[in-house]
């Protein structure tokens, strides 16, 4: 595992130790149906999930609104995949490393690599979750969206969930 080196001008971090295994805690983000369960903060739900666990693999999902409104696909490609210990995922390149077209994805506003680190600590795990970002606007626009408040919402539901 190569983890990066995290940028305060670039990065957004979470850092929990939970009260699961890492396993469980890999199985919640690996299997679509469960991640459409916890996946975003309530009343938002995920209602699509693909997931094609490799290196080079898709990972989407398109979530929707309480309004009942779909948002556009969040679609991504898997970099790294060592089970139940680190996953890794980018926006910025499309499954099988194709390149994302920029004129066609007005609906991506930044791109992002997120770094899923699970450290086993006695009964629980160390839960890490850093996301990259290409610049300080893309930072700042997930940032701006809620992502501390969003990302510690989802993963009290996924604990909710997978006890």
């Amino acid at each position: 595992m190569n983890l990066p080196q995290i940028s305060e001008q670039l990065d957004l971090t979470l850092e929990r130790v939970v009260e699961l295994s890492p396993e469980l805690i890999w199985k919640a983000w690996t299997t679509p149906e469960l991640i459409k369960k916890w996946f975003c903060p309530r009343p938002w739900k995920t209602v699509e999930c693909d997931i094609d666990l490799r290196r080079g693999g898709m990972f989407r999902t398109v979530m929707q609104s309480p309004e009942g409104q779909n948002m556009p696909e969040g679609m991504g490609c898997y970099l790294e995949v060592v089970p139940n210990r680190y996953l890794v995922w980018t926006s910025a390149v499309l499954p099988d490393y194709r390149p994302r077209n920029p004129q066609k994805s007005e609906n991506v506003s930044f791109v992002f690599t997120v770094h899923l680190i699970l450290d086993p600590v006695g009964s629980g795990t160390r839960y890490r979750a850093i996301v990259q970002h290409s610049d300080e606007v893309g930072k700042q626009t997930h940032e701006k969206m809620g992502f501390h408040q969003g990302w510690n919402a989802a993963l009290d539901q996924l604990i909710e969930l997978m006890k």
